[in-house]
């Protein structure tokens, strides 16, 4: 069965949706994953715990001092067995407490404690979900890597119309499985992804950059290698961890960068490039430290560095797919539209770096997906989340 050895975690809370949560334990459970649930004191009045006990085999965890049947911090040993950690329903409560940190009953206790992926799915009344505070718990926890699946918009249990019903449980499972199980519509192909600043000395100490930190880049390597495809990744100066199973090769200014795209991208199938190389470079590298004299002004002469997108996009090869990045603050599509043509590029992924939730140095990207036949903007995400987007149309364009 496809979950066989995964482990869900299920969190259940005070929602009239929590008839749902059955069914997904459900399926969950013929999928072939062991289900562990935790319910709050208000759920339990919606669906009893026997229900989900006779779902998946496991007693319900619904009190946090209740004695366990084994000796062990139960909310620890769930935090840590849990492959993919789910909520649904997810009530305005429970997204409240987690985006403060609030663990005072056993399930803000566990998902606070857990490193799984975490999974929410909300259901409440459509004012609930679209006050302010809503809103923002929601982007609070979308900037720490927290995915959510729905709410959708329909008739509501009290009587509204609007969003807030929960999604069904076939669209949780369906994300639940893209968790577990990523995609391998990659294996095989060779991507090459760039990431990161470029530095243009002007003398020995100091250096022109930019404010990228390389997350937007880094997100999509790790997620091309976990979709099976053997990836390169040329990267400037940042602080991350390389990833593992990459090949990473550092580079430092615009002209390194140039140099090793120029000799690389023949061999690839895909070639993403998120980093962010400077447009200009001192024309004179100063051999000894620039001193400061007393009131003159310093002036700087600055010179076109190499355009590698636009070399990279004249050595296309056929079947090969170039995807770009326009980090714009003005005219954004409109620009990243004239870029995509002149680049010789397949898509572009542009953002506006003056929008809160995007741009540089943030976890989370608000981003339009640009190609010759149109055009999509997603919501602020997760820049992991970004990257599966971004590798969705790729592998798409490939395969047109």
């Amino acid at each position: 069965m496809p979950l066989d050895g995964k482990c869900a975690v299920l969190g259940v809370t005070g929602g009239i949706a929590a008839y749902k949560a059955c069914e997904l334990a459900s399926r969950l459970r013929k999928a072939g994953a062991d289900v562990f649930v935790i319910m709050t004191e208000n759920a339990c009045e919606f669906v009893r715990p026997l229900t989900f006990e006779t779902l998946t085999n496991h007693p319900v965890v619904t009190d946090t001092f209740a004695r366990p049947e084994t000796w062990e911090v139960e909310h620890i040993a769930l935090a840590k067995r849990a492959d993919v950690f789910v909520i649904a329903p997810a009530t305005a409560n429970i997204l409240a407490k987690m985006a403060c940190g609030i663990a005072d009953d056993m399930l803000s206790t566990t998902v606070l404690a857990t490193k799984a992926p975490v999974l929410i799915a909300p259901a409440m009344n459509t004012g609930m979900w679209e006050n302010p505070a809503t809103q923002q718990n929601v982007e609070t926890l979308r900037s720490r890597g927290v995915r959510f699946v729905g709410p959708e918009g329909g008739y509501l249990a009290c009587g509204d119309s609007g969003t807030g019903r929960m999604s069904e449980p076939e669209a949780i499972f369906a994300q639940i499985e893209k968790i577990l199980m990523p995609k391998q519509d990659l294996k095989g192909l060779r991507v090459l992804v760039t990431a990161g600043p470029t530095r243009e000395a002007l003398d020995p100490v100091r250096y022109i950059t930019n404010r990228s930190s390389g997350k937007m880049g880094y997100a999509i390597a790790e997620a091309a290698r976990d979709r099976g495809a053997d990836v390169t990744l040329v990267t400037g100066p940042v602080s991350l961890a390389k990833p593992r199973g990459v090949a990473c090769v550092q580079i430092v200014s615009t002209q390194d960068l140039y140099d090793e795209m120029t000799a690389r991208c023949g061999d690839m199938d895909i070639v993403i490039q998120a980093a962010a190389p400077a447009d200009f470079a001192p024309e004179k590298v100063s051999e000894q430290k620039i001193k400061k004299q007393s009131g003159e002004k310093l002036t700087l002469t600055l010179a076109q560095t190499p355009d590698v997108a636009a070399a990279v996009g004249d050595m296309k090869k056929i079947g090969q797919i170039l995807v770009g990045f326009a980090a714009e603050t003005e005219k954004v599509k409109e620009n990243a539209a004239e870029k995509l043509k002149k680049k010789n590029l397949d898509m572009i992924v542009a953002n506006d770096v003056t929008e809160k939730g995007a741009g540089f140095d943030v976890d989370t990207n608000v981003v339009t997906f640009i190609t010759k036949d149109g055009q999509e903007t997603l919501p602020c995400l997760p820049k992991r989340q970004v990257a599966e987007e971004l590798l969705d149309r790729a592998a798409a364009l490939r395969n047109a």
